[in-house]
């Protein structure tokens, strides 16, 4: 129980909704794994890790180990949740503003923000990326480490409150991860992994300003200088249109570096139902519109993603 102590509110365990005979309560494993999967943004993770081992398997060359492959997952994600974590710790304050948030671990008490915490999120740092460098390459730990640190100090630190820019630099975390998976194969990286990073590159503004959008009131009372609140939602609409027919231009360009017919209707396909619900969301860049913008970036990745992993297994 020491541990749990040093992470729950004030010195005492996280709630539980079964009491303790003391009229206390207690911990649940559920509770706290879906409580730990919260600080450390898992879902954004499995993400991140998803990317860099469609990275590994576009990339020309060797054939990965199972040890390799399953290293490169492990230390994307346990960087990523370091990343992940460090935001929420930073951001306690900000999140408590935004209904969005306000029920992260750190703003409700479940885990208690203090050198425990700092510890951790070095420790998951230091194994993700010494694990890569150990197993796989130096470059796959160097562009480990640069998926992080653009996440938690670039993005989190340096840009968020000081300027719009902030999601298109700090976004770059998830280009790293494509480019992590690469190098793991091989470090000189050729166009087609490059091109796929610079995706996830024009990708993550796209993805983040509908959001945005829809979250306007959110970031206007925090006074977070997302797009929206500088330009407006419908010009920050048009922003995303333009960005949008940059990203699908760019996602086209491997069919002319080796990749197939498969990846080709993947990438054509999911960004025409992308770049269909940004002009609606310039019609009616309202909140509802906004967040099927928002969606339909989701589907317009995983369209991309599993195209060409099927483009390679299939027709590669």
């Amino acid at each position: 129980m020491a541990m749990l102590n040093s992470l729950g509110t004030n010195g005492m365990s996280p709630p539980e909704t079964e009491p303790s005979s003391r009229g206390q309560t207690r911990v649940t494993p559920g509770e706290l794994c879906s409580q730990i999967s919260n600080v450390l943004k898992l879902r954004i993770g499995v993400v991140m890790m998803l990317t860099a081992l469609v990275g590994m398997v576009i990339t020309p060359g060797r054939q990965p180990s199972a040890l390799e492959i399953l290293v490169l997952a492990f230390a994307i994600l346990i960087s990523a949740g370091s990343a992940g974590a460090f935001n929420q710790y930073f951001e306690v304050e900000l999140d408590r503003k935004v209904p969005r948030t306000c029920n992260r671990p750190f703003v409700t008490g479940y885990f208690h923000r203090g050198p425990m915490w700092i510890a951790i999120i070095l420790l998951l740092l230091v194994a993700g990326v010494g694990s890569a460098a150990l197993v796989l390459n130096a470059p796959a730990a160097t562009y480990i480490f640069l998926g992080a640190f653009f996440y938690a100090i670039v993005y989190t630190v340096w840009l968020k409150r000081r300027s719009w820019t902030n999601i298109i630099i700090g976004g770059a975390s998830g280009s790293f991860a494509v480019l992590a998976g690469a190098a793991a194969v091989d470090p000189n990286l050729g166009p087609v992994p490059i091109m796929l990073a610079l995706v996830l590159f024009f990708w993550t503004p796209s993805h983040f300003w509908s959001l945005a959008i829809a979250k306007n009131k959110d970031y206007t009372r925090t006074g977070v200088p997302m797009l929206p609140v500088i330009i407006g939602n419908r010009r920050c609409a048009e922003v995303v249109l333009i960005n949008t027919l940059m990203l699908v231009a760019i996602a086209i360009l491997p069919f002319f570096y080796g990749m197939n017919w498969i990846y080709l209707v993947a990438a054509a396909g999911g960004g025409g139902y992308f770049i269909y619900h940004n002009w609606l969301m310039i019609k009616d860049p309202s909140p509802r519109v906004a967040m099927k913008s928002f969606f339909a970036s989701l589907v317009q990745l995983v369209t991309l993603l599993v195209g060409a992993v099927l483009d390679v297994w299939i027709l590669g």
